[in-house]
This record gives structure tokens, sequence and C-alpha cells, in this order.
């Protein structure tokens, strides 16, 4: 199944490589940070052009995905096992002068099976981190799997003070394929960014492209800013791409990518996200769950080119969903966490409020395309079931470059919040007599808003829509559309709903796909 490794790789991601290293470290813990002086090579010079260079030559030679750098005891080894292999003292390294950015490096072995590299870079030059086994402490079961010699990384974690003085947080991790992930201040990990997306739901097979080497750039001393260069492979396509990340209430990821094509691409993904969708009150009654939700996203957010604002709740459907939402320049759109009180969801682990949102900020004109959406079944809040990407119409060719810009602000709302009225809630069910599916939509407006003049408007692709209604309701500040759908046999119906008041910009449009 070619969703089957990112289900892992989510698991992974929340336990083995999180517990390893603790999401954050006191400062007064750290050493010197020598480690990074001892442990590295040779210089070697770098610059972006050599870089782009170098992505180009890749693409001439045949695809090598390098797992056979990776030691067989470490591609078996269990989940227990690489929990207990732990940094050593030195660990995390600082990268500026300022002290402001460290990193940590994390060791291949369980899921993460494809070895790579990793520079530093500064002045003109890079010098690659050199494993030795003294960087590592590896406690039982680990110490009798591990092999004697050196060992492969398969990615890195970048800290900064990001909540309180004087405590190293967590802010971005690269590991799995061409995963990273980012969170702001007060947030913890939920839905993952990738480089890329080949073949997602072909039958022939999803493609994971991957990053085989990374240039760490040590900032200067009042820098801000993180930059990573990351080199992608896969048998379509090579890749460089520089990412820079600045950490703060919103972390904020500059992704600037260019392709070279080893062969056509059919089906691609751009800025593409992969998150969870269990359930919430669309869908609840399926489950028995104590909680009233559990999901890292629950709606897909798309600002359109003609300036409309696009709400689609997230659903866990019993079949494979494919939704395309055809475009031209984009002004944005990402996979929206807008539940913030820890009462929508009662889980003291998970803490599902605390999620980010992920919004991507097209950089240049994207031209026609579509923001594609995945919903696959899932009876668990472990696999990711929802992706979701921008897809250009413009066909991708071998030995032709291709090149994106865009930004992915990790926060708790997108940047530019629609004006007028916006949906914050969605239940489904049947209605009293138990003969027809019932709606309803909650919209936010202002509490002191006149909605007398208000009108809503609902469309189905099928089926009959009736009883249509709206009003107030005792929570000030809501405003709530409601009607019936008779599916008049159809197992499969778009609807699409808004509401308009004088005085208010124009609302978000509800789109929902009921299925039967």
């Amino acid at each position: 199944m070619p969703f089957a490794r990112r289900q892992v790789l989510k698991g992974a991601a929340k336990g083995a490589a999180a517990a390893a290293f603790g999401l954050s470290t006191p400062l007064t813990l750290l050493t010197s940070g020598a480690l990074a002086a001892d442990y590295l090579g040779e210089p070697i010079p770098f610059n972006r052009g050599a870089f782009l260079e170098a992505a180009r030559a890749l693409s001439e030679r045949p695809f090598d995905d390098r797992r056979d750098e990776m030691p067989q005891a470490l591609q078996e080894m269990g989940y227990d096992a690489y929990r207990a292999m732990r940094p050593g003292e030195g660990w995390p390294i600082p990268l500026s002068p300022a002290h402001r950015f460290y990193m940590d490096a994390l060791l291949g072995g369980f899921v993460f099976k494809q070895p790579v590299d990793i520079f530093l870079v500064e002045g003109g030059t890079a010098r690659r981190l050199v494993f030795d086994r003294s960087m590592y402490v590896f406690d039982p079961p680990a110490d009798t799997v591990v092999p004697e010699g050196a060992l492969p990384f398969s990615g890195f974690r970048l800290r900064a003070e990001l909540n309180n003085s004087g405590v190293l947080d967590e802010f971005a991790v690269f590991q799995g394929a061409s995963y990273f992930r980012a969170i702001g201040k007060a947030e913890t990990y939920g839905l993952s960014a990738r480089g890329l997306a080949i073949n997602t739901g072909q039958p022939n097979g999803e493609e994971f492209p991957y990053f085989r080497t990374f240039y760490i750039e040590r900032p200067a001393a009042d820098a801000q800013a993180v930059v990573v260069h990351a080199l992608l492979d896969s048998p379509s396509t090579t890749g460089a791409y520089r990412i820079t990340l600045r950490p703060g209430e919103a972390t904020i990821t500059d992704v600037e990518l260019t392709l070279f094509p080893r062969q056509d691409i059919g089906t691609i993904g751009f800025a593409p996200f992969s998150s969870m969708f269990l359930f919430d009150e669309t869908n609840r009654s399926k489950f028995d769950d104590y909680r009233d939700a559990v999901h890292d996203s629950e709606g897909l957010s798309i600002f359109t080119g003609r300036g409309e604002w696009l709400w689609r709740p997230l659903a866990n459907p019993e079949r494979l969903q494919v939704s395309a939402f055809v475009d031209t320049t984009p002004n944005g759109f990402g996979l929206v966490q807008r539940k913030r009180n820890y009462r929508d969801y009662e889980d003291a682990e998970a803490r599902y409020e605390t999620r980010p949102t992920a919004w991507v900020e097209p950089i240049g004109d994207w031209g026609p395309g579509a923001v594609v959406l995945f919903e696959i079944p899932s009876h668990q809040e472990t696999n990711d079931n929802i992706v979701a990407y921008w897809q250009p119409e413009e066909k991708i060719l071998a030995g032709q470059p291709f090149s994106l810009t865009y930004r992915i602000h990790w926060d708790d709302s997108p940047p530019d919040v629609a004006e007028g009225p916006r949906v914050i809630q969605t239940r489904h069910g049947r209605n009293f007599l138990g003969s027809q599916e019932l709606f309803v939509i909650d919209y936010q407006v202002d509490a002191d808003l006149d909605v007398s003049s208000a009108k809503a408007s609902v469309e189905a692709s099928a089926g009959k829509v009736r009883n249509i209604t709206h009003y107030r309701t005792p929570t000030p500040g809501i405003l709530r559309i409601s009607f019936e759908l008779d599916p008049d046999g159809n197992k499969s119906i778009e609807l699409r709903a808004s509401i308009s008041v004088e005085g208010a910009a124009p609302s978000e449009t509800w789109l929902y796909r009921w299925t039967g």
C-alpha cells in the first residue's frame, strides 16, 4: 500500500525520535559545544551555484536509494531499541556564535532506513559531520543490536529558545524521506510537510523522494533564521532545496526549489502536507471513544486567486476520496486546526488543541493548477490519512528544470484570515423524523452585527435541498445555517453553502462531500 510508509513515519516521528532527545533542554545542562569542531571532516567549497549543479549532475546518473549503506541490524531494529540510542554529552551543538540556534543529529534505524549526509557550512566552505561512537549512549536493548563501526545519520532537529529564556525547544525536524515538521510558540508537533509528492494515490504506487544530503549554514551572531540546503533524489527527479527557517510566535519556512527531472512526471504535488483526521462532530457516532474529536487538522482552507475563501471540513470516509479544487495563481492554502480549547478534545496527553496549522503562501505566479486533497479511510489516530498539495497544470518534463518558491506559516491560524463570516463548526446527522440528512453549519460573526438581512445559500450537485434556515444561536457571535438533504438515490453529492449579510465581507464558502 502506498500509504503504509506514511503511517509508520507518523508514529515514529511522534514517538521514537522525539523520545530519544526530548523536546526541551535547559541551557544549563549543555556543554561548550566543542563537539562541532572535534567531529567535522575536511573543508570543501560550497555555494548555491555549485549546489544546483550537483543536483543537475545527479539527475544524469541512475537513482540509488543508498539503503545498502544502512547496516542490516539497524534496518531490522525495533522501536524500543531505537529509542534506547541516546545522545551523549555535547548534544545539541550550537550553530551560531551567539548560541541562538542548536542542532542534534539523528541516527538511522527502525523505519529510518535511508542514510543522509550532514554538512555544516561556514564562510563558503562545508564540513561533513562524522559519526563517532562517543557521541551517543546505547542503553539496553540497543547495546546488543547496534553493530560496531560507523553508524549513518538519518536526519536532524533544530532548537532555539522558543518558549522560555534559558530553555532550548525543538522547533523543526528533518527525518524520513523528504518529511519535515515545524512548530511555533506554545505548539506541539502535528502535521508534516514534505519536499515533494510523486504519484500519490496512483495504481502503480506512490514514489517517495528523499533528502540525501543536508548543508546547514551556521548563522551569524545576529541572525534570526537558519538556512538548510537539501539535496533531493528519487527515481523520477533530483532537486535542490533552500529552506530558511525563522522560529517565533509563528515559525516561518521559506522553500525555494529547483527540480531536475530524470523522466516525465504525470502526477506531482508541491508543498505537500500529511496529516491525521479520525473524527469530529460530523462522524463522532462511528467511534467508541471518550473524546469529542481526534485530529491533527480539521479542515482544508483555500484562499483562491479570485479572492474567495473556501472551507472544506475533512472527512474519514469509508472509501478513498480524492478532490481537486481548480484554481489559478492561488493566494494560499493549508490544513487548519481551528478548535483551540482543551475541552474540544479532552485529551491531556495528545493535546490536539496545540497542533499547528500549516499555511502555504505562494511566492510568484503559480499559474493554473489545483489544490488536491486525499482523504483515506482510517481507524487509528497513528495513521496519517490526509494529504494535500498543489498540482500545477504545467507538465514536469524530463530534462527541463522546474522551479517554485513558497512560504509555510506554522501557526494557530492562517496569516490572512477571512474578513467575513467564518465557518467554525459543521455537524451532520438525521433530521427529527429520521427521513433526511440534516446539516448544521455555524458561522462566526461580530456579536453586534445586524443579521436581519442575512441570506443563506445552499447548492447540491444532486438530490434535493430542503428547509434552508438561518438564525443566531444562544452563543454570541454565532450565525447558524441548517438544511436537509434528500439524496434521492444518489451515493455521492457535492454541497456548497454560504451566507451573506449586509455590511459584512463575503463569508467563507463551505464545501462538503456527502457519501451514502
